[in-house]
């Protein structure tokens, strides 16, 4: 199994839960951005610059990853097509995307987009709280500890 990381939007405080993890566990980590990134030097930790425009960092995770494989990502379509191709997807907050739930995670995101269009505008996502890193380190702990063992 390897984590692969949407670096570009990826909250600096969740991307150094992801440097921990990697390292404590030896799983190898994948930062994927199309803007200059730096990491901490690890055996377990690297870093593949793709080329700018949309989606192409989202593209370049879908075709490298593998079945099994975990995907950080707050991007919701991004965690359909990785579940899709029978991955996991969590995202930066701690919410774990699945089977289960994906289709409303995306009907909630469409509806939004829906609204942005039209010319409401929302406030956006509030920043990220302790609780939600903490929840994010639990909730990616607790992934890892049961596949793992696997």
């Amino acid at each position: 199994m390897k984590i692969w990381v949407d670096a570009d939007a990826c909250p600096r405080p969740v991307k150094e839960i992801i440097y921990r993890a990697a390292n404590r566990l030896k799983i190898k980590t994948i930062f994927v951005s199309n803007q200059p990134l730096k990491i901490p030097t690890s055996d377990f930790l690297s870093f593949k610059h793709v080329a700018g425009g949309l989606d192409v960092a989202d593209g370049y995770i879908v075709e490298e990853m593998t079945e099994g494989d975990m995907v950080i990502t707050a991007d919701i379509p991004l965690a359909a097509r990785v579940i899709e191709k029978q991955g996991f997807a969590l995202n930066p907050r701690g919410q774990l995307y699945t089977k289960e739930n994906i289709g409303y995670f995306l009907s909630i995101r469409n509806f939004m987009d829906d609204l942005r269009s039209s010319g409401l505008n929302g406030t956006g996502p509030a920043p990220l709280s302790q609780k939600d890193r903490q929840n994010f380190a639990n909730q990616l702990d607790q992934f890892l500890q049961k596949h793992l063992q696997r």
